[in-house]
């Protein structure tokens, strides 16, 4: 199953280039996406299937990230599908974009099934690259800036994290592989002062790919630029890969007894992406930047619950989960927004459930979602963070905590409300009436679909599932 799930998108990607037709190429995204959502719950919930190959492996670690890439990936193919019809550009184009699109969840699925930090290490980077012709795709001069920048800040944070990877090679003594289980084995011997040290470079290194403050720059620009599949795609899943590195190394840290000094800084990181996203979400005007500092605020939710421990371990897969799927289904739909409006300025914007009343109410729901609205998988999630943060007798923190995820409800919710119930011009609704041909029912199928699910888990989780998430958070 892994060797299926790692080369069939290689042959995928041949094909793509041979065979330059618009059809072709969006259902061999398709293709791709049926085929990693079925290995990988063959990997995740079968019987005597193949768990690991040489550098890669399914454990419980990774078992829930790889669940999750494949879902989204699944719902953004199928909204793709819809997406590419109104792109009028040469084929040729098309075939380069379907290719980077494999490549990019190829690199993903490496990144989340390595059992090397190297390996990871490489597999970061290439996300990196086949991510930066996406977020370009459109060719406008802010893409092109937004693609830089993210190459830029990339580049200099996987340089760190290979800084970082040099000395943890450094405290590992004798120990002369980057395997995880080895560094696992062995890190209770490992030299403590350089394995700080290789910390603090790690966790900024692979940091700045998950978009933890102070290293987020590129993140509001590239997931602004980039088409809103792969909006979707950074968001829901990107990040989701470098979180699972930084988890592996926080491991490493827990092992060699380095575990408050590595809280620690998790928490100062958390809470700094949350503060970031508190200042920036208020006077927001382009409502896809809006996404991204939302995505920003999710994740200092999850590096903060990684320090937190405990039950809030549990709390994290579940945000995880939950975050991955309300943000996909908010990017796609603000890509309805955006073929309606032709626009992503928030004043443009008005009336959005009269215009397109599927769109402006998944918009609706897809802000009830992302902000814990009972009975989103968000709402029990940071619930159970709130209660640990009680049970540690973290009274300030908590307090901080509640506040800004509370000013960042109401600067979201107001930019939202102001969207879906604006009154809508004379001017507006000719435009609507013009471009509403362009949404079609490919386009709404997806975030349906991951609405229904954040709201249903909320309240009941198979038990299967529950198991994998439970073997999840046990081994963090």
């Amino acid at each position: 199953m892994i060797n299926t799930i790692l080369i069939f998108p290689i042959i995928a990607c041949i094909l793509v280039l041979l065979i330059k037709n618009k059809t072709f190429n969006t259902w061999m995204v398709n293709l791709y996406a049926v085929v990693h959502i079925v290995a990988s719950s063959l990997l995740v919930f079968g019987k005597n299937t193949e768990l690991s190959i040489p550098y890669f492996a399914l454990d419980h670690t990774n078992a829930i990230f790889l669940l999750v890439l494949s879902f989204v990936y699944l719902m953004v193919a199928i909204y793709n599908t819809g997406y590419v019809k109104n792109i009028d550009v040469p084929a040729r184009r098309i075939s380069h974009y379907s290719f980077m699109i494999m490549i990019f969840v190829l690199s993903m699925t490496g990144t989340l099934l390595s059992t090397d930090l190297g390996v990871s290490w490489v597999l970061i980077e290439a996300t990196t690259l086949s991510s930066a012709y996406l977020i370009y795709f459109n060719k406008t001069k802010h893409a092109i800036e937004a693609a830089w920048k993210y190459v830029f800040i990339c580049s200099i944070g996987i340089a760190m994290a290979f800084v970082g990877i040099i000395l943890l090679n450094v405290s590992s003594g004798d120990v002369n592989s980057l395997n995880f289980a080895q560094l696992y084995q062995h890190a209770a011997s490992f030299d403590l002062p350089f394995l700080k040290l290789a910390f603090i470079f790690m966790l900024f290194g692979f940091g700045a790919k998950m978009g933890l403050a102070p290293v987020h720059f590129w993140l509001p620009d590239a997931h602004s630029e980039a088409p809103s599949p792969i909006s979707a795609l950074l968001s829901a899943t990107l990040l989701n890969s470098a979180f699972l590195v930084i988890v592996r190394v926080f491991k490493i840290m827990e092992v060699a007894g380095c575990t408050n000094y590595a809280r620690i800084i998790l928490m100062l990181m958390g809470f700094l992406s949350l503060f970031v996203a508190t200042v920036f979400v208020y006077h927001i005007k382009n409502y896809k930047r809006m996404l991204a500092y939302s995505s920003i605020e999710n994740m200092g939710i999850l590096a903060i619950g990684i320090a937190l421990g405990g039950v809030a371990y549990y709390a994290v897969v579940l945000h995880l989960i939950g975050h991955s799927l309300a943000k996909a289904s908010f990017f796609l739909t603000s890509g309805n927004v955006l073929e309606l409006f032709n626009s992503k300025r928030v004043k443009s914007v008005s009336g959005l459930v009269t215009a397109d009343g599927k769109t402006g109410w998944m918009w609706v729901a897809s802000f009830l979602a992302i902000c814990a609205f009972p009975t989103s998988l968000l709402f029990l999630s940071e619930f159970l963070m709130i209660k640990t943060m009680l049970t540690e007798k973290h009274y300030v923190l908590c307090a901080i905590f509640a506040l800004l995820l509370t000013i960042i409800l109401f600067g979201i919710g107001r930019v939202v409300i102001k969207m879906a119930f604006g009154e809508l011009s004379e001017d507006k609704a000719k435009l609507i009436e013009t471009n509403k041909n362009r949404v079609s029912y490919w386009m709404y199928i997806s975030q349906f679909v991951m609405l229904i699910l954040v709201f249903v888990l909320g309240i009941y989780i198979p038990n299967c599932l529950n198991e994998v998430i439970k073997m999840t958070a046990g081994a963090f």
